[in-house]
């Protein structure tokens, strides 16, 4: 039996709309009301997940989120962190320097500055109207070396980002996890920083085994954890690549694929 279930939201857990259907949240209700643990997996801060969580009505300490791509796992209620891998002030000043020479806009997570780039951009405003959060722009030389960074992202129109990655050095890969989330977004974190270790890290703390866990996903950055799943699951929208690795392939965000893995794995097996 399936006692977890890890959800992506954008392109997974809401559909095109950025909602969340009336069936999907039945079915997640539903399961929830069985003893199964849901939690939401997301590129996303805290504060960018509220509310979807409202929502879904998954606001005590015993609901969990794996924000940030899993640089953090956090209780809701208290914002309580269980599990922190994260950047430094260093590591952020030498990706922007990176990505200048690559043509690309940078943009940086702070625990104290918030959201954070260097230069005004429609892509830094994207994500601070998405999440709810402030952008500052600001002079990453500034960033003292050990000073905590969450993530940082490398940012630019579609074209002009797929060239920047086919210039990245190798040892990027083999410092950070460097995951794509969008066609316009590249993430850079901690090496130990993934969905995958996140949901691994959360089943032990709640006893499950990986062949107890569901993980639902269409991107990138979605990978680790669809890997680490006893079932991976990948939405009908999904990249070839992810589809490629998932052990199942579901419907599209826009045809209730959320739900109907719920229903076929869990509410009816």
């Amino acid at each position: 039996m399936y006692k977890l279930v890890a959800l992506d939201m954008d392109g997974t857990l809401l559909n095109s709309q950025k909602a969340i259907t009336p069936r999907t949240k039945q079915a997640i209700q539903a399961a929830r009301d069985k003893g199964v643990v849901v939690v939401l997996a997301s590129g996303r801060p805290l504060e960018g997940m509220l509310t979807s969580l409202s929502e879904l009505e998954m606001h005590s300490d015993q609901d969990y989120v794996l924000s940030y791509n899993a640089s953090l796992v956090q209780r809701v209620a208290s914002k309580e962190v269980i599990r922190k891998q994260i950047l430094t002030g260093l590591d952020a000043k030498n990706i922007a320097s990176l990505a200048r020479d690559l043509g690309t806009f940078v943009h940086a997570f702070s625990p104290e500055r918030g959201l954070i780039t260097e230069a005004d951009n429609p892509y830094t405003k994207h994500e601070s109207d998405i999440n709810g959060v402030p952008s500052t722009v600001m002079d990453f030389t500034e960033l003292s070396d050990d000073e905590e960074i969450i993530k940082v992202m490398m940012v630019a129109e579609a074209s002009i980002l797929t060239g920047a990655i086919e210039q990245l050095p190798a040892e990027l890969y083999q410092q950070y996890t460097v995951v794509q989330s969008a066609p316009f977004f590249l993430e850079i974190m901690n090496a130990n920083s993934n969905k995958g270790t996140g949901v691994a890290m959360l089943a032990e703390h709640l006893g499950f085994d990986a062949s107890e866990v569901i993980c639902m996903g269409d991107a990138g950055n979605d990978h680790h954890m669809i890997k680490y799943a006893g079932l991976g699951v990948a939405m009908g929208n999904a990249t070839d690549d992810i589809k490629a690795l998932a052990n199942h392939i579901t419907l599209s965000n826009d045809e209730d694929g959320v739900a109907v893995v719920i229903e076929d794995f869990i509410l009816n097996a």
